[in-house]
């Protein structure tokens, strides 16, 4: 480029001698490499700033992503794997020496009237299998109720309770006998017992605390192949869900790890190996994927203790069955919404306190009612021997009504 073509390229306000072209043109020149170099490596040398230039490479274990969406960039911090990895490895390591499977042998007497014409019934040996969860160095085991307690009938059969209990521990093929200590049907616990000790009880953590989201591990042996390992999230806090069989509703922690035939009694925790719940239940039906329940180990706590201590959970007891009024079924029977007393039990609460086959309870301790489970929910919060105070409508007249609470028999 000659001068003249020079004087063209720069602002025509500024002029230039012949005399120092040379150092107008070299120190601008040098200065501006020198910065470009410096501000480049800046940027190269901060992530952030080298991807907004270069893009994100797929070499990264973990990158921050940004992309638009909407009216503006939402940044978005990628999980390295290799983390989460680490974390199911940890929590794995944690809960496994303290899960162990459960096999339950049982009778099964066929009383179909097919072979009562051949003079008699058929009898077979069936087996099932579950999950428990060590609380104790000395062999207590926690399950669920319904693992170890299979006694049922209908008109073609009738299933023995288990003759038989066996426990598996983990990394250990020896297979030990176990005692059932204690059963309780309402919360669908049970506890065991092995002769053995120096055994690791899992740690539990503080299920009030859970939140939705955070990482889920299901243990158990689904199966009955072994212990297994499932991972997923918390998707859910306390979910109201009912059980199909027995209809007892429960509040739940719903999670997406896969709970399978035999995760029952075993353990769902979080990302410390901590459990947060016992699995119970899941949802089978055809389009259902990853919707499985646990119970929440807060919850379960006092109930192992009375288990353990009694044989038994101690509860208060009024002492009716009742059946639940809604709006509808109230007007058409000429009533008022609440529990109808279908049955009142000799020498019980109810009947000392002076409730009658017919009356409508409306209120328990002051706060509205209309079915069984709110009265049960309100009556539990109470101990053996407290004072509560029933509002009823008999024939269109209120009352009010104070019991003392007795203790419910064993179930």
């Amino acid at each position: 480029m000659n001068e003249n073509e020079f004087k063209n390229v720069i602002s025509p306000s500024k002029s230039y001698h012949s005399t120092s072209l040379g150092k107008s043109i070299a120190l601008p020149f040098i200065s501006g490499v020198l910065g470009c170099t410096l501000v480049l490596g800046t940027c190269f040398g901060v992530p952030s700033i080298k991807e907004k230039i270069l893009g994100s490479t797929g070499g990264s274990s973990s990158t921050s992503n940004s992309s638009s969406a909407g009216s503006g960039i939402v940044n978005t911090d990628l999980v390295s794997l290799n983390n989460y990895s680490d974390t199911a490895i940890y929590a794995a390591g944690k809960i496994l020496p303290s899960i162990v499977g459960i096999s339950i042998s049982y009778k099964v007497t066929s009383s179909s009237p097919y072979f009562s014409m051949f003079g008699g019934s058929v009898s077979s040996e069936a087996t099932a299998s579950g999950s428990g969860i060590i609380i104790s160095e000395d062999g207590y085991i926690v399950t669920n109720n319904h693992v170890v307690d299979s006694s049922s009938s209908s008109t073609y059969y009738d299933i023995s309770e288990a003759t038989s209990i066996k426990v598996t521990l983990y990394g250990d093929d020896t297979q030990y006998d176990a005692t059932i200590v204690g059963k309780d049907s309402q919360t669908d616990l049970a506890v065991l017992k092995i002769d053995k000790t120096d055994l690791t009880p899992a740690e539990f953590a503080d299920s009030d605390t859970v939140q939705v989201g955070e990482f889920a591990m299901a243990v158990g042996n689904p199966l009955d192949l072994g212990t297994t390992i499932t991972c997923g999230v918390v998707s859910a806090v306390n979910r109201e869900v009912q059980d199909s069989e027995g209809g007892t509703t429960y509040t739940c922690i719903q999670t997406d790890a896969a709970i399978n035939s035999g995760n029952s009694g075993g353990a769902l925790v979080n990302s410390q190996g901590q459990v947060i719940g016992i699995n119970t239940l899941k949802v089978t039906s055809t389009g259902v994927e990853g919707i499985g329940f646990a119970i929440p180990i807060n919850s379960t706590t006092d109930i192992i203790d009375q288990l353990i201590t009694y044989n038994t959970v101690k509860r208060p007891y009024i002492g009716i069955s009742g059946r639940d009024l809604d709006a509808s079924t109230a007007e058409r029977y000429n009533l008022v919404e609440g529990v109808y007393v279908v049955s009142v039990e000799e020498y019980s609460a109810a009947e000392k306190a002076g409730l009658q086959i017919g009356d409508v309870i409306i209120q328990a301790d002051g706060q509205s009612i209309t079915t069984m489970d709110q009265l049960n929910e309100i009556k539990n919060k109470h101990s053996i021997g407290d004072t509560m105070t029933l509002k009823i409508n008999r024939e269109g007249q209120e009352k009010e009504i104070s019991l003392t609470l007795g203790e419910q028999n064993s179930n």
